[in-house]
Protein backbone atom coordinates (compact mmCIF):
# COMPACT_ATOMS: atom_id res chain seq x y z
CA UNK A 1 0.00 0.00 0.00
CA UNK A 2 1.33 3.43 -0.91
CA UNK A 3 1.51 5.91 1.93
CA UNK A 4 1.43 9.70 1.60
CA UNK A 5 0.90 9.49 -2.10
CA UNK A 6 4.68 9.22 -2.76
CA UNK A 7 6.27 7.38 -5.63
CA UNK A 8 7.04 3.70 -5.24
CA UNK A 9 10.72 2.90 -4.47
CA UNK A 10 12.80 1.93 -7.46
CA UNK A 11 13.86 -1.69 -7.63
CA UNK A 12 17.45 -2.25 -6.44
CA UNK A 13 18.11 -5.32 -8.55
CA UNK A 14 18.68 -5.53 -12.30
CA UNK A 15 15.65 -4.33 -14.23
CA UNK A 16 16.01 -6.78 -17.13
CA UNK A 17 17.47 -10.27 -17.72
CA UNK A 18 20.04 -8.67 -20.01
CA UNK A 19 21.22 -6.38 -17.19
CA UNK A 20 21.35 -9.34 -14.83
CA UNK A 21 23.50 -11.32 -17.25
CA UNK A 22 25.74 -8.31 -17.78
CA UNK A 23 26.16 -7.85 -14.03
CA UNK A 24 27.09 -11.52 -13.60
CA UNK A 25 29.53 -11.24 -16.47
CA UNK A 26 31.24 -8.23 -14.87
CA UNK A 27 31.39 -10.03 -11.53
CA UNK A 28 32.96 -13.05 -13.20
CA UNK A 29 35.50 -10.79 -14.90
CA UNK A 30 36.55 -9.27 -11.59
CA UNK A 31 36.85 -12.76 -10.10
CA UNK A 32 39.02 -13.84 -13.04
CA UNK A 33 41.22 -10.76 -12.63
CA UNK A 34 41.71 -11.53 -8.94
CA UNK A 35 42.51 -15.18 -9.70
CA UNK A 36 45.06 -14.22 -12.37
CA UNK A 37 46.80 -11.79 -10.03
CA UNK A 38 46.84 -14.43 -7.30
CA UNK A 39 48.42 -16.95 -9.66
CA UNK A 40 50.98 -14.33 -10.77
CA UNK A 41 51.87 -13.69 -7.12
CA UNK A 42 52.38 -17.42 -6.57
CA UNK A 43 54.74 -17.60 -9.55
CA UNK A 44 56.59 -14.53 -8.25
CA UNK A 45 57.00 -16.23 -4.91
CA UNK A 46 58.32 -19.39 -6.58
CA UNK A 47 60.79 -17.30 -8.60
CA UNK A 48 61.94 -15.50 -5.46
CA UNK A 49 62.43 -18.82 -3.69
CA UNK A 50 64.52 -20.13 -6.58
CA UNK A 51 66.63 -16.95 -6.56
CA UNK A 52 67.12 -17.36 -2.81
CA UNK A 53 68.41 -20.90 -3.34
CA UNK A 54 70.72 -19.63 -6.07
CA UNK A 55 72.15 -17.05 -3.69
CA UNK A 56 72.75 -19.61 -0.96
CA UNK A 57 74.32 -22.09 -3.36
CA UNK A 58 76.63 -19.40 -4.77
CA UNK A 59 77.77 -18.58 -1.23
CA UNK A 60 78.46 -22.25 -0.60
CA UNK A 61 80.33 -22.56 -3.89
CA UNK A 62 82.60 -19.64 -3.02
CA UNK A 63 83.26 -21.15 0.40
CA UNK A 64 84.24 -24.49 -1.15
CA UNK A 65 86.46 -22.77 -3.70
CA UNK A 66 88.22 -20.88 -0.92
CA UNK A 67 88.73 -24.09 1.05
CA UNK A 68 90.10 -25.87 -2.01
CA UNK A 69 92.54 -23.00 -2.64
CA UNK A 70 93.75 -23.09 0.97
CA UNK A 71 94.27 -26.86 0.79
CA UNK A 72 96.28 -26.58 -2.43
CA UNK A 73 98.42 -23.85 -0.89
CA UNK A 74 99.14 -26.09 2.10
CA UNK A 75 100.07 -28.91 -0.25
CA UNK A 76 102.47 -26.64 -2.16
CA UNK A 77 104.07 -25.54 1.11
CA UNK A 78 104.59 -29.17 2.10
CA UNK A 79 106.26 -29.91 -1.25
CA UNK A 80 108.34 -26.74 -1.10
CA UNK A 81 110.39 -28.09 1.85
CA UNK A 82 111.36 -31.30 0.03
CA UNK A 83 114.29 -29.84 -2.00
CA UNK A 84 115.92 -28.58 1.19
CA UNK A 85 115.52 -31.99 2.82
CA UNK A 86 116.99 -33.69 -0.25
CA UNK A 87 120.01 -31.39 -0.04
CA UNK A 88 120.52 -32.49 3.56
CA UNK A 89 120.29 -36.14 2.48
CA UNK A 90 122.95 -35.59 -0.21
CA UNK A 91 125.22 -33.88 2.29
CA UNK A 92 124.88 -36.78 4.73
CA UNK A 93 125.59 -39.26 1.95
CA UNK A 94 128.75 -37.35 1.06
CA UNK A 95 129.80 -37.41 4.72
CA UNK A 96 129.14 -41.14 4.86
CA UNK A 97 131.24 -41.70 1.75
CA UNK A 98 134.11 -39.62 3.15
CA UNK A 99 134.02 -41.45 6.50
CA UNK A 100 133.99 -44.83 4.77
CA UNK A 101 136.97 -43.91 2.62
CA UNK A 102 138.91 -42.82 5.69
CA UNK A 103 138.18 -46.03 7.56
CA UNK A 104 139.61 -48.08 4.69
CA UNK A 105 136.90 -50.73 4.79
CA UNK A 106 136.82 -51.07 8.56
CA UNK A 107 133.46 -51.63 10.26
CA UNK A 108 131.48 -48.37 10.34
CA UNK A 109 131.72 -46.39 13.52
CA UNK A 110 128.98 -44.68 15.49
CA UNK A 111 129.31 -41.50 13.44
CA UNK A 112 128.62 -43.34 10.21
CA UNK A 113 125.66 -45.28 11.62
CA UNK A 114 124.28 -42.02 13.01
CA UNK A 115 124.50 -40.45 9.56
CA UNK A 116 122.72 -43.47 8.04
CA UNK A 117 119.94 -43.06 10.61
CA UNK A 118 119.60 -39.36 9.78
CA UNK A 119 119.40 -40.15 6.07
CA UNK A 120 116.61 -42.67 6.70
CA UNK A 121 114.73 -40.16 8.86
CA UNK A 122 115.04 -37.46 6.20
CA UNK A 123 113.90 -39.86 3.48
CA UNK A 124 110.91 -40.74 5.61
CA UNK A 125 110.19 -37.02 6.03
CA UNK A 126 110.22 -36.57 2.24
CA UNK A 127 107.73 -39.40 1.78
CA UNK A 128 105.53 -37.99 4.55
CA UNK A 129 105.52 -34.55 2.93
CA UNK A 130 104.65 -36.05 -0.44
CA UNK A 131 101.84 -38.09 1.09
CA UNK A 132 100.50 -35.03 2.91
CA UNK A 133 100.54 -33.00 -0.31
CA UNK A 134 98.66 -35.76 -2.16
CA UNK A 135 96.05 -35.99 0.60
CA UNK A 136 95.55 -32.23 0.55
CA UNK A 137 95.27 -32.22 -3.23
CA UNK A 138 92.67 -35.00 -3.04
CA UNK A 139 90.59 -33.02 -0.55
CA UNK A 140 90.88 -29.94 -2.75
CA UNK A 141 89.81 -31.92 -5.82
CA UNK A 142 86.82 -33.29 -3.90
CA UNK A 143 85.71 -29.78 -2.99
CA UNK A 144 86.21 -28.64 -6.57
CA UNK A 145 84.03 -31.51 -7.79
CA UNK A 146 81.39 -30.49 -5.26
CA UNK A 147 81.41 -26.94 -6.61
CA UNK A 148 80.79 -28.32 -10.11
CA UNK A 149 77.79 -30.29 -8.85
CA UNK A 150 76.42 -27.23 -7.06
CA UNK A 151 76.93 -25.14 -10.21
CA UNK A 152 74.60 -27.52 -12.05
CA UNK A 153 71.97 -26.91 -9.36
CA UNK A 154 72.50 -23.16 -9.65
CA UNK A 155 71.87 -23.30 -13.39
CA UNK A 156 68.72 -25.35 -12.84
CA UNK A 157 67.36 -22.90 -10.24
CA UNK A 158 68.23 -19.99 -12.53
CA UNK A 159 66.14 -21.58 -15.27
CA UNK A 160 63.30 -22.24 -12.83
CA UNK A 161 63.33 -18.63 -11.67
CA UNK A 162 63.33 -17.38 -15.27
CA UNK A 163 60.36 -19.54 -16.24
CA UNK A 164 58.41 -18.58 -13.12
CA UNK A 165 59.03 -14.89 -13.77
CA UNK A 166 57.88 -15.27 -17.39
CA UNK A 167 54.71 -17.02 -16.26
CA UNK A 168 54.02 -14.29 -13.69
CA UNK A 169 54.47 -11.57 -16.30
CA UNK A 170 52.09 -13.31 -18.72
CA UNK A 171 49.44 -13.72 -16.04
CA UNK A 172 49.72 -10.08 -14.99
CA UNK A 173 49.40 -8.99 -18.62
CA UNK A 174 46.26 -11.09 -19.01
CA UNK A 175 44.84 -9.58 -15.83
CA UNK A 176 45.67 -6.06 -17.03
CA UNK A 177 43.97 -6.65 -20.40
CA UNK A 178 40.90 -8.11 -18.73
CA UNK A 179 40.75 -5.22 -16.27
CA UNK A 180 41.01 -2.73 -19.12
CA UNK A 181 38.09 -4.38 -20.91
CA UNK A 182 36.04 -4.36 -17.72
CA UNK A 183 36.78 -0.72 -17.01
CA UNK A 184 35.85 0.23 -20.57
CA UNK A 185 32.60 -1.69 -20.26
CA UNK A 186 31.72 -0.03 -16.95
CA UNK A 187 32.56 3.38 -18.41
CA UNK A 188 30.32 2.75 -21.40
CA UNK A 189 27.48 1.74 -19.08
CA UNK A 190 27.93 4.91 -17.04
CA UNK A 191 27.87 7.00 -20.23
CA UNK A 192 24.67 5.29 -21.34
CA UNK A 193 23.09 5.95 -17.96
CA UNK A 194 24.17 9.60 -17.88
CA UNK A 195 22.83 10.36 -21.39
CA UNK A 196 19.08 11.19 -21.12
CA UNK A 197 16.75 9.39 -23.49
CA UNK A 198 14.54 11.46 -25.85
CA UNK A 199 11.35 10.49 -23.96
CA UNK A 200 12.94 11.58 -20.68
CA UNK A 201 13.85 15.04 -21.88
CA UNK A 202 11.71 17.89 -20.46
CA UNK A 203 9.26 19.51 -22.87
CA UNK A 204 10.52 22.56 -24.64
CA UNK A 205 8.71 25.84 -24.25
CA UNK A 206 7.17 27.33 -27.42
Amino acid sequence: MATGGGNAPEPTGPATPHAARRSRWLGQQYADITKLREMAARHDRAAARAQQRVSRLNTRIEKLRHQATVLREKGQKALATIPEIEQQIKQHERDIGAATDKSGGAPPGSDVTSLHYRVRKLQQKVVDRQQKARALELRAATKTQKTAELKVKVDRYHETARLEEQEAVQLRQRADRLQMVSEQDVASRLDDTATPKPEDEPPRLP
